[in-house]
């Protein structure tokens, strides 16, 4: 595969008149390039009644599969290209319709933005639900020195508050620097380099995947404080819990908004009624106490030391997890995004302080302890309002907005995952937008993840807590420290105060993850460190694969691919693209062997995309178009289908070779990175007659026979 020039064509000369040499800058002679491809939007060839007649028929636009877009060679796929095409496919769409809803064209992305109240819930809900169990935490923690120790569940109280403030005000100059989302990994890969960021994406995956364990447990300890009987069955309800809220996820996030809106608001409603109604009751009655129960935690007789303090700080941080994830999904607001997220993200920390700290105090005054059976609040709506409906709607509102919690980790780690995937730490199978444009890949891997812990951990709240803070508080820290050195770099209008707010967040937020990482190091923190270094290897072995594939398909710059004058007409063969590289040419390069008719096909969603594909492909590959497709609905495999079947509506009978790449790789976990846009297209081929299917292997490991030709000087 090489530069070459046509024998009629007279060799390219200086200004001098001498000779061009291949040292001269790109020289190369245009080929002729068919400038149109064939008619596949509007015309069909029909046989007549007699042997041999056929004819051509216009196409009605109603049943036209493509219609031709604003470029030469540029289509757009209709909902009949990408129609199912066997009564299975139809019937397996249906059901995705029931459950997932129908397809939204890419187009409309915009309008599935969120308002603030709608993100308040989405974002929040995880944050908000920590107020329902962070003061069990404490309480545990404290009454294994003695019962006196509960008597610093407030000031502990007060002191993350505080540090909820320092979060808050810090990850709001992040929204201020990063308008198009600030996330952790984003931050400190940005500013501290590519292990910081890669231990704040592993930090936050790890975080994810807890969050939505630590919520489910937490869910369904709420409805077995109020159904005792149901304890049995914890693991199994918390698996029914992710598989439900991991299908209303894949809905789509407009939509799961709306759905969680209702039990977010009913759960701040609720409680707040049962903390006025605390607070009413003890100035009635201040000797008011909660019952005493059987399940209470056995209380220690040992001294109150600091070290138990800072165990109990620690185990009650838990309640600023998912504070970061307003920041995170910037994208997701309606405009303008940063100052709705900044607001979203005041409401959602005052919301949380309030309630996180009243329970604390209702706690201490009504003498709550910690139940293995009956969550905190439960205990204390029970004293305020006894088993009355008030009770159950309270614990109802618990429960949901538990489970709902949830839908913060489903709402970021998708988004984390697709970054990533771009960034090319993770496969490109988590950069996939399905029906309803939410990233479903992303979204099933963090549903399966969760279930495994849930039953490693048998769904207990108080196993997963130690895990769970840990991750969450390194990534606050590389990200504010991350701010520090932006600011230090850009310098803007207001950098100084932000850079104090930014250090004082670093500072604190250090200080308490090592208090995390020291203190529950042995009760689990040890597993979330090692799970964490585990991901990050991960992420960095899968990059390293990605960018030796890239070296080794890297085209230099001087290398022009071209062919002879064109000849005949061949049989039709198409070659799907998805960018120029080594392995593509190579795979043109045999297709134009077996034929000069030949098609490179590329579908996309990304139009603009596209075009700066073309604008390259025409500047590299001389005589071959690159028709470009637009698919709205994201589909790959169905509008190739149908522009197969163009083709052949065009030229009844012929065969059609589809030629596609395939990448060889040296070790077989290497395979799942590659080849699988591929191997569904070939699935479906194969069942289509006339259809020829090709594969050109390109071997990864070592140089060779794959490498492309180099111009000599």
């Amino acid at each position: 595969m090489s530069e070459t020039r046509s024998p009629d064509q007279p060799e390219s000369t200086t200004e001098g008149g001498q000779p061009q040499t291949p040292q001269d800058d790109r020289a190369r002679v245009r080929l002729p390039r068919r400038q149109s491809g064939p008619e596949v939007e509007g015309t069909e060839l029909v046989h007549g009644r007699k042997a041999g007649s056929v004819y051509a028929r216009r196409v009605r636009e109603s049943e036209r599969h493509f219609q031709r877009g604003a470029e030469e060679g540029t289509y757009r796929a209709t909902t009949r290209a990408t129609a199912p095409r066997t009564r299975g496919q139809r019937i397996w769409q249906r059901v995705r319709h029931v459950f997932v809803g129908a397809p939204i064209a890419t187009e409309e992305q915009e309008e599935q933005r969120l308002p603030k109240w709608k993100a308040l819930a989405v974002f929040s809900s995880d944050a908000l639900s920590s107020s329902a169990y962070a003061t069990d935490e404490i309480l545990l923690v404290l009454v294994g020195a003695s019962v006196g120790a509960l008597t610093r569940s407030i000031p502990i109280a007060l002191a993350i508050c505080a540090l909820l403030a320092v979060v808050t005000f810090s990850y709001r100059q992040t929204i201020k620097a990063y308008p198009s989302g600030g996330g952790a990994y984003i931050v400190a890969r940005d500013n501290l380099g590519d292990v910081a960021g890669l231990t704040a994406a592993a930090g936050l995956s790890v975080g994810y995947v807890l969050t939505v364990a630590v919520s489910i447990a937490a869910g369904v300890f709420a409805v077995v404080s109020a159904f005792p009987e149901l304890g049995d069955f914890k693991v199994a309800i918390a698996g029914i819990a992710v598989g439900v809220i991991t299908l209303l996820n894949l809905r789509g996030i407009r939509e799961s908004g709306t759905i969680f809106a209702i039990p977010t608001y009913g759960f701040i409603l609720a409680f707040v009624v049962m903390i006025v109604a605390g607070f009413i009751r003890l100035l009635v009655n201040p000797d008011l106490k909660a019952e005493p129960l059987e399940s209470w935690e056995e209380a220690g007789v040992s001294a109150l030391s600091w070290f138990i303090i800072l165990r109990a700080f620690s185990s009650g941080s838990a309640a600023l997890t998912g504070v970061e994830a307003i920041s995170n999904g910037i994208p997701a607001f309606q405009k303008p995004e940063s100052r709705n997220a900044s607001t979203t993200l005041t409401w959602m920390a005052i919301i949380l302080g309030t309630l996180f700290l009243s329970i604390t105090i209702l706690a201490h005054q009504l003498g709550v302890q910690h139940s293995t059976e009956v969550s905190a609040p439960a205990q204390i709506a029970k004293t305020i309002f006894g088993q009355t409906p008030i009770f159950y709607l309270i614990q109802a509102f618990t429960a949901l907005i538990l489970f709902l919690a949830a839908n913060t980790a489903y709402a970021d780690f998708p988004r984390l995952g697709s970054i990533l995937a771009r960034d090319r730490f993770l496969p490109h199978q988590f950069l996939f937008r399905g029906d309803r444009l939410a990233y479903s890949n992303g979204i099933v891997v963090l549903g399966g993840a969760s279930v495994v812990l849930l039953v490693i951990f048998n769904a207990s709240v108080n196993r997963l807590i130690p895990l769970y803070a840990f991750g969450v508080f390194l990534s606050f820290t590389l990200s504010q420290s991350g701010m520090i050195v932006h600011w230090l770099r850009v310098k803007e209008a207001g950098w100084k105060p932000s850079i104090i707010v930014n250090g004082i967040g670093a500072v604190t937020t250090g200080i308490v993850a090592a208090i995390i990482g020291s203190t529950n190091f042995t009760a689990g923190a040890w597993i979330s460190m090692i799970m964490i270094l585990f991901v990050a290897l991960l992420l960095w072995s899968v990059y390293k694969h990605y960018m030796g594939v890239e070296r080794k398909l890297r085209i230099p710059q001087n290398v022009v691919f071209g062919f002879g004058p064109e000849a005949r007409h061949g049989q039709a063969v198409l070659v799907p693209v998805d960018e120029i590289n080594r392995a593509v040419l190579r795979t043109v390069d045999y297709a134009r062997s077996i034929s000069p008719n030949v098609t490179a096909l590329h579908v996309t969603d990304d139009v603009e995309a596209a075009n700066e594909l073309r604008r390259e492909w025409e500047t590299r590959v001389l005589d071959i178009q690159l028709v470009v497709i637009d698919s709205p609905y994201r589909s790959f495999v169905r509008p190739v289908l149908s522009y197969v079947d163009a083709l052949d509506r065009a030229d009844p009978g012929q065969y059609v070779t589809v030629v596609l790449p395939e990448f060889r790789t040296p070790w077989p976990w290497q395979r799942f990175l590659h080849n699988q846009s591929a191997r569904r297209l070939k699935n479906a081929l194969v069942e289509r007659p006339n259809t020829v299917i090709v594969e050109v292997p390109y071997h990864l490991a070592g140089n060779g026979p794959d490498e492309i030709v180099e111009p000599t000087p």
